[in-house]
């Protein structure tokens, strides 16, 4: 019987290695050590397009169909400062692990894995099992998921399904399964004008105006009202900065800045074009900077959801929400490519001082996904 039938020693091994972004700390080698005793064939993938080198991982056990694919990542915000236990320590008190990642997602990683060993207990799998693990999903996000789902594409390998082991539940284990996320869209924008003295006024030409013009117009409607699946789209404004220290004098410039969550009724191209024609009516020299980080995408209520959903019942007794809120995950990246849902530990502690999870819990979300593998590739 294998050690890793229990997830508290793998989630304790990977969040004693301080793998913020991009740093990896040897977690993935940890990781690849654990696959490796359980039969997988392991593969790290580096790249380094965006900056520095990003270590990740692409482990597959078996070869039939269908390929049912784990989706995570171990690198982690900054820890911070004030916390009542080492954040790279792995403490256990009254049942708590406490580390930076031990629920995001370090301690899902391990459960995942723990699911694995006991799978394997009954004999191997008729489908195959895999696991896509990024360095790269707190940081930008360009040398990690879609490397690997790229490096896939090449070798002409297929994801089935896929589970994306983020903390989805708020309060309780089994509240929540994420089927879709919002997309999003940051906006800057910088309304050029000329400086000038405040006394004359007719000489300058004042940016602040027409910029608040153009915020009024973006804010003075709701986007939408949401739809089944997904909650009204928001604009919210993040920054509006003169930096101008001086009573008397009319700025040069003025910016803003604001984020959008939409769903699925506008795509991040038809918001963009949305923004640039309230900002042609308004005139003027005017520089627009767009980014957009991932348009909404959804799973519809399906056979991925349903075998999950009946899983969290057995298992806990509670029916889970299928929710698409919050912000983005990977999930963005990979829906692309097969069925995709999102199932975790408890999230009320992630990216904050003592960042935890219970061993119960990480105990019950192991035999959870034993469940779904049983399901779906035994």
């Amino acid at each position: 019987m294998s050690p890793l039938r229990h997830p508290l020693g793998l989630a304790q091994a990977l969040v004693r290695r301080p793998s913020v972004t991009p740093a990896d700390e040897g977690a993935m080698d940890v990781l690849a050590e654990a696959l490796e005793s359980l039969g997988f064939a392991c593969h790290h993938i580096r790249s380094a397009t965006g900056g520095p080198e990003i270590r990740n991982l692409y482990a597959r056990l078996g070869a039939g169909s269908p390929n049912f694919c784990f989706a995570g990542h171990t690198d982690v915000v900054p820890p911070g400062k004030g916390w009542s236990h080492d954040p790279f320590a792995a403490e256990v008190v009254d049942g708590i692990l406490y580390g930076r990642g031990a629920a995001d997602m370090k301690g899902g990683i391990a459960c995942f894995v723990a699911a694995v060993a006991r799978l394997l207990e009954d004999g191997p799998p008729r489908g195959s099992v895999s696991l896509l693990i990024t360095g790269d999903e707190e940081g930008p996000a360009v040398d990690g998921t879609v490397k690997v789902l790229d490096w896939l594409k090449e070798r002409g390998e297929t994801l089935d399904l896929c589970l994306v082991g983020e903390p989805t539940n708020p309060e309780r284990l089994g509240d929540m399964i994420k089927i879709g996320r919002r997309g999003s869209l940051n906006c800057r924008l910088t309304v050029s004008g000329t400086q000038g003295h405040s006394a004359y006024p007719h000489l300058a030409d004042n940016p602040i105006p027409r910029l608040l013009g153009i915020l009024r117009r973006l804010t003075e409607a709701p986007l939408d009202q949401g739809n089944a699946h997904f909650q009204a789209s928001t604009l919210a404004l993040t920054t509006v900065d003169v930096g101008n220290a001086a009573a008397n004098v009319i700025p040069a410039e003025a910016r803003a800045g604001f984020n959008i969550r939409f769903n699925d009724m506008h795509t991040g191209a038809s918001l963009t074009r949305w923004i640039e024609g309230i900002v042609a009516e308004a005139g003027g020299s005017i520089d627009i900077r767009v980014e957009v980080s991932g348009d909404s995408f959804l799973t519809p209520p399906g056979p991925l959801s349903e075998c999950l959903s009946e899983s969290i019942r057995e298992i806990t007794g509670r029916t889970p929400e299928l929710s698409t809120s919050g912000g983005t995950s990977d999930a963005r990246f990979i829906k692309n490519h097969c069925p995709v849902v999102e199932f975790g530990l408890v999230g009320r502690s992630i990216h904050k001082v003592d960042e935890h999870a219970a061993v119960a819990e990480m105990e019950t979300l192991t035999e959870i996904y034993h469940r779904v593998l049983a399901r779906l590739v035994a």
